[in-house]
């Protein structure tokens, strides 16, 4: 199980951490943490130094009701990192969070890795043939609506079913665009409720029926600190119970705002499994 980043061929079969780097203010967790070029700097350092295999940056903010952000800004505030990152880790393998496809394009022109998609493409139509064009690692997310709307559409007749349903006509369309390289990530927290997302972990196995690796990315999210009657703050070691279960379930990549905990988990998943 192995995606191809840049001509480097990565193993998935051993689950890997993508670091969280939100260049946004209004991130729910860590925006307006990261202003200037040392302070992006040294976060990026900090990640690549506690193991992350991926760094994703996102310019639009996909919380539920965050502010519209046009591509002109998404742009200026995306490219400018990459470059800046690239320039003093240039083996470092960024991922680009972002549903519109000129985004992606040109995130990856100035050497992004691989693109992070909320909407699996139903944002922007040009989006999986601009990823078949580009010959990039994809990952499509599921989500009904956009994340203005998302929360008003968490009815499912069956939850796990459908979602796989829908990962299953993503992925169809994704390989007649000459998309290779897919992953999928469930979106919890995306058109979902607290109950809905536990249900969707304690299920996350049957995801693999789609013979896709999966992303899981329950770091800090409200299923857990309102679970927890705390705050994302406060979120550390919810967030930590969560990915040892995701990894158990299956899951090959942690997207993580904490990168040494989130290894940690890995590392003590891989012991159990020797």
């Amino acid at each position: 199980m192995t995606i191809n980043c840049k001509g480097k061929l990565i193993d998935l079969s051993t689950p890997k951490v993508m670091g969280i780097l939100n260049v946004t203010p209004d991130s729910f967790f860590d925006g307006g943490k990261y202003k200037d070029e040392s302070e992006i700097l040294h976060q990026v350092e900090s990640m690549l130094n506690d193991g992350a295999t991926f760094i994703d940056i996102g310019g639009y903010s996909s919380r539920p009701n965050a502010d519209d952000v046009s591509e002109a800004e998404e742009l200026n505030r995306v490219l400018p990192v990459v470059e800046l990152i690239l320039t003093h880790f240039p083996k470092t393998l960024i991922s680009i969070d972002t549903f519109r496809s000129e985004v992606a394009k040109r995130s990856i022109e100035v050497g992004a890795a691989l693109i992070n998609d909320i909407s699996a493409g139903k944002l922007d139509d040009n989006m999986l043939s601009t990823i078949g064009k580009l010959g990039v690692p994809y990952i499509m997310m599921h989500m009904k609506g956009n994340p203005k709307t998302m929360q008003q559409q968490t009815h499912y007749q069956d939850l796990v079913k459908e979602i796989i349903a829908y990962f299953a006509e993503r992925i169809a369309v994704a390989h007649q665009k000459k998309i290779n390289d897919i992953i999928i990530d469930p979106g919890f927290g995306f058109a979902k409720t607290t109950a809905q997302n536990f249900e969707l972990l304690n299920t996350l196995e049957l995801l693999q029926l789609t013979d896709k690796p999966i992303l899981a990315g329950v770091s800090r999210k409200s299923m857990i600190y309102k679970t927890l009657n705390s705050n994302s703050e406060n979120a550390l070691n919810g967030t930590t119970a969560l990915h040892m279960v995701a990894l158990e379930k299956g899951a090959k990549i942690l997207r993580a705002h904490d990168v040494k905990e989130a290894m940690e988990c890995v590392t003590l998943y891989n012991r159990l499994k020797t």
